[in-house]
């Protein structure tokens, strides 16, 4: 039984996460560390619509939105989706294991999680659309999304004591799925298989 080799590289941590660009609001941050409120969402008028208090939050990962931010919460573990009330939406999957890599929109849908760590998929809305479910998935491109089965996570690098970790995931089995949250295929076949039989393609080879 072949093995995939799956790796899910890192974004940028500070992006704007491809939201539609009508009637957004605009994200400002404190730099100085001084005020009571870290961020503060405004609208293109200027008025402030929200501000995340430092007590609550500790940082903000959008610098514009439309529908939802993604930030820290104190507290709370990973990153977290919310609307411009403050309303927790859903837990955001973390691209890269070692570092704050919180996932983007993607042809207008972004991975999530549970407490589990399974994996599922929420549209540019905040609207879950795809329950967590899968062990691992890859972004969508041209409407399908890679999933991977009997998973397990390997360290890849670093093994000294004072290294930072990262970490690959491993799994016996691979496929695919539509935007539906549909799986269309699932086999022993490789991730690169997969790959090259559906023509997906990452962020970084379009």
């Amino acid at each position: 039984m072949k093995t995939l080799l799956f790796i899910i590289a890192s974004l940028v941590s500070i992006v704007s996460f491809a939201q539609k660009p009508h009637h957004y609001l605009l994200v400002r941050q404190d730099t100085t560390d001084q005020q009571k409120f870290g961020y503060v969402f405004i609208n293109q008028r200027g008025d402030t619509i929200t501000r995340l208090d430092t007590a609550k939050y500790y940082v903000c990962f959008s610098d514009t939105i439309q529908y939802f931010a993604i930030v820290g919460i104190k507290g709370k573990s990973g990153w977290w989706a919310i609307d411009k009330n403050e309303k927790p939406l859903f837990k955001v999957y973390n691209t890269s294991s070692g570092e704050p890599s919180p996932d983007g929109l993607r042809e207008g849908m972004i991975r999530i999680v549970n407490d589990s760590g399974k994996i599922g998929f929420a549209n540019y809305k905040g609207e879950i659309v795809i329950k967590p479910q899968f062990e691992a998935a890859s972004s969508f491109y041209k409407g399908k999304a890679l999933i991977g089965k009997k998973c397990n996570e390997k360290l890849w690098c670093c093994e000294g004591e004072n290294e930072d970790k990262h970490y690959i995931i491993e799994c016996k089995q691979a496929g695919y799925i539509n935007k539906r949250g549909q799986v269309l295929s699932i086999s022993n076949a490789t991730f690169e298989q997969v790959q090259k039989k559906i023509g997906w393609k990452s962020e970084y080879d379009e």
